[in-house]
């Protein structure tokens, strides 16, 4: 098992992993984190494909052989698990022998044929909630996943679909998704986003991420998914919602404080 209740998950890394630079940046920065705070349990991500761009003309990235050299090379050289999205059935095979965890793309919660490979990998499984599905339907999310044996499976909010290009998150979905006995994240960063809204790619705005990583701790989060980037104007998808490297420890070491608060005034 990844997950450790006695930790505080962080699900960490650039959205895109782009080029080595950019990947081994971010693992030392997140290598340093982990020493500072003893008390995180780290998981590297970054994305081979980003297949749902806004635009035809959006950067894809490093695509499937490239994409799992990298996060390899992550995992051996800097000693975290690594976190990949698939989206289809066929690339699960192979994800599922270079990396410790699979991801389910929010876009993709529902598909079943999909969570049902992912489930049987013999990996642990993070699905993102769907921007168009309540808490209350993770259920059956889970339980597809249960069905063929899956053992090890996260749960990310994301934001839900409120009006055009814009997300809010309900903080209730903490709870209410817990009831599945499973670990609840919250990403941070993709909640401030807002699709579409920047002329053919999405905006956002990464100024919002502290204060709703905090009060998502408070609400009973076991975890916190941060995309990072040590230039996120210029990275090729998501920058202006990932929150710039230099930024990150100050972020967490703030989060860690309300998340043992919250833990002591739970007990």
């Amino acid at each position: 098992m990844i997950f450790d209740p006695a930790k505080l998950l962080l699900v960490s890394g650039p959205c895109s992993l782009e080029n080595e630079g950019v990947c081994r940046a971010v693992a030392a920065a997140l290598v340093r984190l982990g020493r500072s705070h003893p008390e995180l349990c780290i998981v590297f991500k970054g994305s081979f494909d980003k297949a749902n761009r806004t635009s035809l003309a959006g950067e894809r990235g490093t695509g499937l052989a490239e994409g799992l050299r990298l996060l390899a090379l992550v995992r051996a050289e800097f000693g975290f698990p690594v976190l990949t999205d698939v989206h289809e059935t066929g690339q699960v095979r192979a994800v599922a022998a270079a990396c410790d965890v699979i991801q389910i793309p929010a876009f993709l919660c529902r598909q079943t044929d999909l969570l049902l490979a992912a489930g049987a990998s013999g990996r642990a499984v993070n699905v993102k909630k769907g921007q168009f599905l309540s808490p209350q339907e993770m259920a059956h999310v889970t339980g597809k996943l249960r069905s063929v044996g899956a053992t090890e499976i996260w749960q990310t909010e994301r934001g839900t679909t409120f009006g055009y290009q814009n997300l809010v998150v309900d903080m209730r979905s903490f709870a209410l998704m817990r009831q599945n006995g499973r670990p609840v994240i919250f990403d941070a960063t993709h909640s401030v986003q807002l699709p579409g809204a920047g002329d053919g790619r999405s905006a956002g705005q990464r100024e919002f991420v502290p204060p709703l990583a905090r009060a998502a701790l408070a609400a009973g989060a076991d975890g916190l998914f941060i995309e990072t980037h040590p230039d996120p104007d210029h990275a090729i998808s998501d920058g202006p919602n990932m929150v710039p490297l230099p930024e990150l420890p100050g972020l967490i070491a703030g989060c860690l404080a309300i998340w043992k608060a919250a833990r002591t005034a739970g007990s």
